[in-house]
């Protein structure tokens, strides 16, 4: 038993303590924040495609007030862009090895991810997918927007704006993921399907708002009579309102898909027609209540369809839509 200690091991103690609890207060903050590190305690490991969009900052914002309702810790975590598949591999490979209690992947190229997930299931970790599928069974659901059906509401009213005829192009965000596939064979599939009389001249991939603009600019010079644009997420959209400006071409329709600052000003000021928003705050509330039920052992649908509306300068500001709208 100690009697009484002494000045130097008083203060080695003090120390001791302080350093301690530091750790500890350093360990609680991040544990209740969207940023923590996993050790098996419960917390699910959210991958999404990036951060330069709003929309994903949205999905972390459903994610979060998810987590916060039902007791759970969540870690959201990306590449810097949507081009970085590697990047998005090596994060998912440090989910799977923090041994996680759930994964939610919102895959940039869905072909890519499918083995390293089978980590995940031989660890017993549940998956599951969100915003895009996986070329792969073992996500236990899928929640996201059904993306073919959008695009086809994206084309119906892009026929509708240019009179159901003329000569179209499509800025598509990328061909490796789920919903650049979907957005844009959804999209192309209506035209070539329901509207004879438009064409569809060229599909160019650029999902970066500056190579967008680029894409969009060579195929208003290659095509001079264009009559319409649809860009199938923000970047893509927002690049192509910027050409459209930049070539002084009103007359183009332009026809985007999500939402953000530059789309919802565009759409106000007629430079763009309208877009196809999805319900991104809802996508993340829907993954981590999926991922909760799966940890349980709860039984899934196969797919959680999280809903899309076409929102334009005539319905902007009902409470429905602008839900669903993020800056």
């Amino acid at each position: 038993m100690f009697t009484k200690a002494s000045a130097p091991l008083r203060r080695i103690f003090r120390t001791a303590t302080v350093t301690v609890a530091a750790v500890t207060m350093v360990t609680t903050a991040t544990a209740c924040s969207s940023g923590g590190s996993s050790g098996g305690d419960g917390q699910i490991a959210i991958i999404s495609k990036g951060y330069q969009h709003q929309f994903w900052k949205a999905v972390n914002k459903g994610a979060e007030e998810s987590a916060k309702e039902l007791g759970r810790t969540i870690t959201f975590e990306g590449p810097d862009n949507e081009t970085q598949v590697e990047k998005q591999v090596q994060l998912l490979q440090t989910a799977i090895d923090r041994n996680p209690a759930a994964i939610a992947i919102a895959a940039l190229d869905s072909a890519a991810v499918a083995p390293i997930l089978q980590q995940a299931k031989d660890k017993g970790i549940p998956v599951v997918a969100f915003d895009s599928g996986v070329d792969s069974d073992i996500p236990v659901t899928t929640a996201s927007t059904d993306n073919k059906a959008a695009a086809a509401e994206a084309a119906k009213r892009m026929v509708e704006l240019i009179g159901g005829k003329g000569e179209i192009g499509v800025v598509a965000h990328d061909q490796t993921s789920r919903t650049g596939v979907d957005r844009r064979d959804g999209f192309t599939e209506w035209i070539k399907a329901n509207a004879p009389g438009v064409k569809i001249v060229d599909v160019q991939y650029g999902g970066d708002p500056a190579k967008a603009a680029d894409l969009a600019a060579t195929m208003m010079q290659a095509y001079p009579n264009l009559a319409g644009l649809y860009g199938t997420n923000e970047g893509a959209a927002t690049g192509i309102v910027n050409a459209a400006q930049r070539a002084n071409k009103p007359s183009i329709k332009i026809i985007g898909f999500d939402s953000g600052a530059a789309q919802i000003d565009a759409i106000r000021s007629g430079l763009m027609a309208g877009a196809i928003t999805q319900t991104p705050v809802g996508i993340g509330r829907e993954t981590v209540s999926a991922a909760v039920k799966a940890i349980k052992g709860e039984s899934l649908p196969k797919t959680i369809d999280t809903g899309f509306y076409w929102y334009d300068k005539t319905n902007i500001d009902d409470p429905k839509i602008a839900g669903s709208l993020y800056r």
